[in-house]
């Protein structure tokens, strides 16, 4: 990609005195006019770039306007690599370790010690995901809408979109883009797409809108859950919750007061602690629960069936 490139090279002139064409040529594995109309893109960008020919000469930013190197510390360069190594880990490709190598490269003395700082933003969908993104950023970058089935508690759906940007959020990635059937901004979840399609049909970007991903906007909560667990989901708590979100009682149970987004998800998250907990509030779970559970009972009180005919 051009964009990446052109960072590179800048990236080498500010750790460098002077660099030359054929080097640069090599390093990108592009060709020598290339790197002449890459020095060019940058000069208009108006990066002060000078070029001196003869024996010893070469490409330089002009003496009086280099950007001092310790504007980027080891500490700095180390969390950029550690944010590629992250993209690296939900890529198909090897772009994301090649583009770590060439910064590396350029900035040896800036690239020292151990890592500290590791993040793998991959999932179980690995084999899935990472063809999804690779074919949204495609499609992104070439204004194409894209073409995908839906899956959504409403039911199923064919949405075509603008794609606008891949976000990172709540441990699951999204595509964030204008829906054509909605008429509207949409967050789509990667994992409940299917069948995602390059179309060629090109679009003309919007003045799209930063999405607004805070969870209270995109899920206010607003019902009042009160609940005893038992004193071993101490640690689930805390972690989805925080320390604070209980009180202990003299006889060992914990006093559960929180808010929730969705009751359909406050129904499957209560059921996942099985027998260790009571809900006390809202009686809505309360009843659902009791009709699950009395239905459970009919299903696991009947005969086994043998599973053949």
């Amino acid at each position: 990609m051009k964009i990446d490139r052109l960072i590179g090279i800048l990236s080498i002139l500010l750790q460098k005195e002077m660099t030359t064409a054929p080097e640069l040529a090599e390093h990108f594995e592009v060709s020598r006019r290339t790197i002449n109309r890459d020095i060019e893109a940058l000069c208009k960008a108006g990066i002060p770039i000078q070029t001196t020919q003869g024996v010893g000469g070469g490409i330089s930013i002009m003496s009086g306007y280099r950007m001092d190197r310790t504007i980027l510390t080891s500490r700095d360069m180390q969390m950029i690599l550690a944010g590629l190594r992250s993209l690296d880990s939900v890529s198909g490709s090897s772009y994301y370790s090649q583009l770590m190598e060439k910064i590396q490269a350029g900035s040896s003395e800036l690239v020292s010690g151990k890592e500290s700082v590791l993040i793998d933003l991959s999932s179980w969908y690995k084999a899935t995901l990472a063809p999804k993104i690779s074919m949204i950023q495609d499609a992104i970058e070439s204004r194409h809408l894209i073409k995908f089935k839906y899956f959504a508690p409403s039911g199923e759906s064919v949405r075509t979109i603008e794609p606008y940007y891949v976000v990172f959020k709540w441990t699951s990635w999204y595509v964030y883009g204008w829906c054509l059937k909605r008429k509207d901004y949409r967050l789509f979840k990667l994992n409940r797409m299917d069948k995602v399609e390059l179309t060629n049909k090109e679009f003309e970007c919007r003045n799209v809108p930063l999405p607004d991903m805070s969870a209270e906007l995109l899920y206010p909560r607003n019902i009042k859950v009160k609940a005893l667990f038992d004193a071993d989901m101490k640690w689930r708590l805390v972690e989805e919750f925080g320390m604070k979100c209980y009180s202990e009682r003299k006889d060992g149970k914990l006093l559960f007061e929180e808010y929730y987004s969705d009751m359909d998800n406050l129904v499957s998250w209560m059921l996942t602690f099985g027998d260790k907990v009571e809900v006390l509030e809202p009686e809505e779970v309360r009843e659902r629960l009791k009709a699950m559970a009395d239905n459970m009972i009919k299903v696991y009180g009947r005969k086994k069936k043998s599973g053949t005919d």
